[in-house]
């Protein structure tokens, strides 16, 4: 099956970008499998996330996060900034409006549950689990507001996602397995 995509890939002439989004919410393992995805094409990844534009700016996470409560410029950058790097070659953009900003070949949706990405979180942070999950509830919710605010995007809705992968279980080559097939199947 890869020879097959890798195949097709090489077939895409120089003027056609091959796009990939995915998106999800925190801890959904959406960083990771955009990497691997992006590895296993040989092809950009851009994870340009709130962490790295907190970075940029000499602040911490959630003193960004804080700002962008009041700030809609703050999204507005970020998110212009992902789909001006995504404009330039073949790419997998990972982030949590990736489906509903990029016109990808291939949108993609980590539907995993607030139980599980909370234990993923707590793997990466350690802490309280119960704080954390409550944080990460609290995350989404704020998000989710923002984005409704900011660009009238409903989070909750994913159906446009030409794949959504709604499981707690699989570990992120499997994710990635899923998307190569998926990958297979399309006139690229």
């Amino acid at each position: 099956m890869w020879n097959s995509l890798n195949n097709k890939l090489n077939d895409v002439p120089t003027k056609g970008l091959l796009r990939i989004a995915i998106s999800g919410k925190s801890g959904c393992g959406n960083s990771t499998a955009s990497r691997l995805l992006a590895e296993r094409l040989n092809i950009t990844l851009i994870n340009y996330t709130f962490r790295n534009l907190a970075e940029d700016m000499g602040l911490s996470f959630n003193k960004l996060r804080e700002l962008a409560e009041g700030n809609d410029n703050i999204d507005i950058k970020l998110d212009q900034k992902q789909i001006d790097m995504a404009s330039k070659a073949s790419c997998v953009l990972g982030s949590r409006l990736a489906i509903w900003l990029l016109d990808a070949d291939l949108k993609i949706y980590l539907n995993i549950s607030l139980e599980e990405r909370a234990k993923r979180i707590h793997r990466r942070e350690n802490g309280s689990f119960d704080t954390i999950k409550e944080q990460t509830q609290l995350r989404d919710q704020l998000d989710s507001n923002r984005y409704k605010r900011i660009y009238n995007i409903d989070t909750n809705n994913f159906e446009h996602a030409g794949l959504i992968i709604d499981d707690d279980n699989l570990t992120p080559e499997q994710i990635v397995d899923i998307i190569m097939a998926k990958l297979s199947t399309l006139s690229i």
